[in-house]
């Protein structure tokens, strides 16, 4: 029985394809696309095979193979690397579809698709250009979204705010409305809004002893407006509690020296106190002060019932003074009305008259003797009317 050694091994390499070809394990030559006949005379004999379409070269030792065999690889296949403050723009076709990180190691495979890659030097400038920013800034498709998150920073700032850049920590720039982008490589981004349009705060419920000691619920409101962002990022942590604890400082102060008379019959001077109290303290702070306002001063339920009885006895009071005056007018009128009788005989007969008018609707018959000097001597008989 003859025994058949092989010779030769045959690989077939598509137009697609690129073959990288080892002997005994090691590199020997890169396969172009086409027929070939490898002869196995040498020893053991291993192809590995790429589709170049894909563009990347993934091999797991590429770096190490194009630093040794540059020479031979340098026809098919194409690096870039980049340094620690670099960020690489990786176009396929002329269309962006991936970002590299500082410090990245990319092969690419020639003859396939068109593939560039441009660098930014993120080492002082973190600011993203707008035509990338335009690309991958709302990341309108799947795979920009994703490349957006991990390498940008994106924010927009909407009109009537203002944004604080905030870079390692430190405030390094107020952004005014429009879209933004930073590469979040090497460094800590954040950008905080600040709202500049009118705003309102509400300071409720604060029980407040005034000055004879009588306890009190006020709700106050307050309108601000943020006028210098800078001093506001720089000097306040939380502005919004910052303007509060001022309102509710100021306003136990000012109701701590008013009795509660001088607090009910002028509310609107409280509201002047407490605003000319805080404005310096906010405008030293880059916020002003557009109004203050009290919007309820609420009782204790026994503060109530001791001012209504107070109204009460304030009422009657008033009412003792005036039935005195009544009486009084009564009396006048009766003495007006004595001297007009005395002045002429027939005003008593008119006088008796309008009286029998009003007893006329009120009984069934009545008798009238000697009424007006005589002239009803008879009695008259009175009925009321249907």
């Amino acid at each position: 029985m003859k025994s058949f050694f092989k010779l030769w091994k045959i690989v077939n390499v598509a137009d697609s394809e690129r073959a990288l070809l080892f002997r005994r394990s090691r590199f020997d030559a890169v396969l172009p696309p086409g027929r070939h006949r490898i002869s196995l005379l040498s020893g053991d004999v291993r192809v590995e095979t790429y589709d170049v379409a894909e563009v990347n070269f993934d091999a797991i030792k590429a770096k190490f193979l194009l630093d040794n065999y540059g020479e031979i690889l340098g026809e098919y296949v194409k690096s870039y690397e980049l340094s620690d403050h670099q960020v690489g723009l990786f176009y396929r076709d002329g269309h962006l579809v991936d970002i590299l990180p500082p410090g990245t190691f990319r092969a690419v495979w020639k003859g396939g698709k068109v593939v560039r890659v441009g660098i930014v030097d993120i080492a002082k400038e973190y600011t993203v250009d707008e035509k990338v920013l335009t690309l991958l800034g709302r990341g309108v498709r799947a795979g920009q979204m994703r490349i957006a998150a991990q390498a940008i920073s994106y924010n927009e700032i909407p009109n009537e705010h203002v944004g604080l850049l905030v870079v390692n920590g430190k405030l390094k720039k107020i952004l005014q409305p429009g879209s933004y982008g930073f590469w979040k490589y090497n460094r800590s981004i954040a950008v905080k809004l600040l709202d500049m349009r009118l705003q309102t705060i509400q300071v409720s419920a604060q029980e407040i002893l005034t000055k004879d000691r009588i306890s009190l619920r006020i709700n106050l409101s307050g309108n601000f407006r943020i006028t210098q962002p800078q001093k506001v990022a720089l000097k306040l942590n939380d502005y919004k509690n910052f303007i509060y604890r001022e309102l509710q400082f100021s306003l136990r102060e000012a109701v701590g020296t008013q009795t509660l008379d001088s607090l009910l019959a002028d509310k609107d001077r409280l509201n002047i106190v407490i605003a000319t109290d805080i404005r310096e303290r906010l405008a030293e702070n880059g916020i002003d002060i557009a109004s203050v306002g009290v919007k309820d001063i609420i009782l204790p339920g026994d503060m109530k019932m001791i001012l209504s009885q107070v109204a009460e006895t304030h009422k009657e009071s008033e009412a003792n003074l005036l039935t005195p005056l009544e009486e009084t007018k009564a009396v006048c009128s009766l003495q007006n009305t004595a001297k007009v009788m005395d002045g002429g005989p027939v005003l008593p007969h008119l006088k008796e008259l309008e009286s029998l008018k009003k007893i006329s609707a009120c009984i069934d018959k009545a008798s009238v003797h000697d009424g007006l000097d005589g002239e009803f001597i008879d009695s008259v008989k009175l009925r009321p009317t249907a």
